[in-house]
């Protein structure tokens, strides 16, 4: 059962180093029950194949890691905190609102800043263009006021 769960897991983490999931969902994709899924996840992670980390408080959904240990960082009001990528499993009979699946009104978009742009979009319509500069459009660099010496052509003392 352990290598099925070790099987199931690895052909889901896809380009993270882990899978987030229920132990319901997990024992279904193994095909056992639950209670032999925690004794085979035990055993991997007993035999160092696996770190089990515990997404919220009753545990039944857990990061299972795979290759890497999770790093934790230092501590930050009492509690250590881990940040780490993973691919999440959400099945459609454990939300509380599977009825209605599929049929949600689309989010709403937060704004976001594109790599070198200086402010957030705003207003209707498109993103602008995530690019330095168009042609004739370059941005106002600010500048410092530097005095030219006196009696310059570039003295506006004139």
């Amino acid at each position: 059962m352990a290598a099925r769960a070790m099987h199931v897991l690895t052909s889901r983490v896809g380009e993270h180093n882990a899978v987030i999931l229920s132990q319901e969902a997990l024992s279904n994709l193994v095909g056992c029950s639950e209670r032999r899924l925690r004794d085979a996840v035990k055993l991997l992670a007993a035999e160092n194949w696996i770190e089990i980390r515990r997404i919220g408080g009753r545990g039944t959904v857990n990061a299972y890691v795979i290759n890497d240990r999770v790093a934790w960082a230092g501590a930050r009001d009492g509690r250590r905190y881990s940040l780490f990528s993973a691919t999440v499993i959400a099945v459609d009979d454990e939300q509380p609102d599977a009825n209605e699946l599929g049929q949600q009104a689309p989010l709403r978009q937060l704004p976001t800043m594109y790599p070198g742009e200086g402010q957030l979009p705003s207003g209707e319509g498109l993103d602008p263009p995530s690019q330095p500069s168009l042609g004739g459009l370059e941005t106002d660099l600010p500048a410092r006021r530097i005095s030219p010496p006196a009696g310059s052509p570039f003295d506006d003392e004139k």
